[in-house]
């Protein structure tokens, strides 16, 4: 299996062969990342990428789980990944789960028959990026989209019938009062979709990144950890979401937690209330395993 650069993958991905289709992210431009910083977007060939699906079906004979990378294979042309996920089928008779990381703009090209079509081929779910809900934030991070591009594209992947899985991501508005409202309408944006997941992370500042940079300058500075706790908080409580599983288990997290919107939405907000009541680090991940 060949690999060009460093790879990303969801934390739930921990255990799927990881097949790169494309290198790179198409969007590459927000303020706060620099996973791709390294690579310009391009697709692999798709004789290339075959040769890689023998490879590993001659290397591990069978699997349960694959994850197409890099950051956006699903910007790929669709008879092309749909060419994809039938050789996966075919070469591993136990794959019962392909994941893909998708940027809003992907999915909004590709009509709802496309999408259908990729769910009808195996393709299980999705991996959205939102960030955040409060269009004056997803502007000032050049996200790409608006309020409601983002939910469209939740939307459409709910209605394709994959599994829609976003990352949430705690900290970004700094630290201000915009915090609440990116915390309310992060919840808003998420109330609107209905994911099957959300995947809450917390902003490290990264070299090469914009914001990165506006720290420097100080004009950006990053929340504390009672304080991204607190944010959390409200965001949880604002959620009314259906069946949703809710996770904070990134290695960016202070405090890793989980539940399922909304029968353990009780439960996750009187643990959050106590241990910001306590003030007591020692309940959260220090700040060395968090850059782990």
């Amino acid at each position: 299996m060949r690999y060009e650069g460093n790879i990303f993958r969801p934390p739930s991905e921990a255990r799927s062969y990881i097949l790169q289709c494309t290198v790179g992210c198409t969007h590459n431009r927000c303020t706060f990342c620099a996973m791709y910083k390294d690579k310009k977007y391009r697709v692999r060939p798709l004789e290339e990428i075959m040769t890689d699906i023998r490879m590993a079906g001659g290397y591990y004979g069978d699997l349960e789980k694959v994850f197409l990378a890099d950051g956006d294979a699903l910007a790929m042309d669709t008879s092309d990944l749909l060419e994809v996920l039938s050789e996966l089928y075919k070469t591993f008779p136990s794959l019962h789960h392909v994941g893909i990381y998708s940027s809003p703009d992907s999915i909004l090209k590709k009509e709802i028959s496309e999408l259908t079509a990729l769910k009808a081929a195996g393709l299980t779910i999705a991996y959205l990026g939102v960030e955040t809900g409060d269009p004056q934030l997803l502007k000032d991070i050049r996200k790409g989209v608006t309020y409601e591009e983002m939910v469209e594209a939740g939307k459409r992947v709910r209605q394709a019938g994959i599994l829609l899985s976003v990352t949430v991501l705690l900290g970004l508005a700094g630290r201000t009062p915009q915090a609440v409202d990116h915390a309310v309408k992060t919840a808003e944006i998420c109330n609107e979709m209905n994911p099957d997941y959300i995947g809450a992370l917390t902003l490290m500042l990264v070299p090469r990144t914009e914001l990165y940079r506006r720290m420097e300058r100080k004009e950006f500075e990053l929340p504390g950890p009672f304080e991204i706790l607190d944010e959390m908080r409200i965001m949880i409580q604002h959620m009314e979401v259906e069946g949703t599983e809710f996770r904070s288990n990134h290695a960016s997290n202070y405090l890793p937690i989980k539940g399922r919107l909304p029968k353990d939405k009780q439960k996750m907000l009187e643990l959050i209330n106590d241990i910001i009541r306590k003030n007591d680090r020692s309940y959260l991940r220090p700040d060395y395993l968090r850059a782990l």
